[in-house]
């Protein structure tokens, strides 16, 4: 398996081509990804993922773009598969849980099962972000770009589909929260600057 200080090398090389707009030898860190065998941990820990996406968009490359992709395809099956082990291990513990009636020690076993259910990533008891307000609705050029380069991050791996979450709803609030915070800001320098002019006189 790939070790994860070796996969947070690459993945900061492919961070400061990204920073510095400038993919050149890019194809061939993608090379060394493509021949590590990579585990489920190490993909979560390092983000990995988000470093080959960010570095797919950004080349004009097609080797660089055609590999990139073949990755992100790769890992996307590593993670689909994670997935597909944990429903099957749902359905595996429901013949215990029939059975419980005939053993006397089985129904304490199936109903700590049951607790443990909900902490899959798979199964959320409840559904994130369903309380935010309406979408502040924007007309500015600068505010939508910037929406749309957060709701492009948060949609880098499938955390979003796994919570349940509407990233075009969060990446506005998140830039409509960031805005407001600049314009207290700015309101904080100017009566401070309007309180210093007055004592002058």
């Amino acid at each position: 398996m790939a070790k994860d200080q070796e996969v947070e090398r690459i993945a900061k090389k492919l961070d400061k081509m990204v920073n510095k707009k400038n993919t050149d030898g890019a194809i061939d860190l993608l090379k060394e990804l493509k021949n590590m065998k990579m585990s489920l941990e190490t993909l979560q820990s390092t983000r990995i993922g988000m470093s080959v996406n960010a570095v797919r968009k950004q080349s004009a490359e097609e080797e660089v773009q055609s590999l990139a992709k073949s990755l992100i395809k790769s890992w996307k099956k590593l993670l689909d598969g994670s997935d597909g082990k944990m429903e099957e291990k749902k359905k595996d513990s429901s013949p215990l849980t029939s059975s419980s009636k005939d053993s006397p020690g089985s129904s304490d076993w199936s109903s700590s099962k049951k607790q443990e259910t909900p902490k899959s990533p798979t199964t959320p008891t409840t559904p994130k972000f369903t309380t935010f307000p309406p979408t502040p609705v924007t007309a500015d050029s600068v505010r939508t770009k910037c929406r749309e380069l957060l709701v492009a991050a948060l949609q880098t791996d499938d955390d979003y589909k796994t919570i349940g979450v509407d990233c075009d709803t969060l990446a506005a609030q998140i830039e409509d929260y960031i805005l407001w915070l600049d314009l207290l800001t700015a309101y904080k320098h100017y009566a401070t600057n309007v309180g210093a002019a007055s004592s002058l006189g």
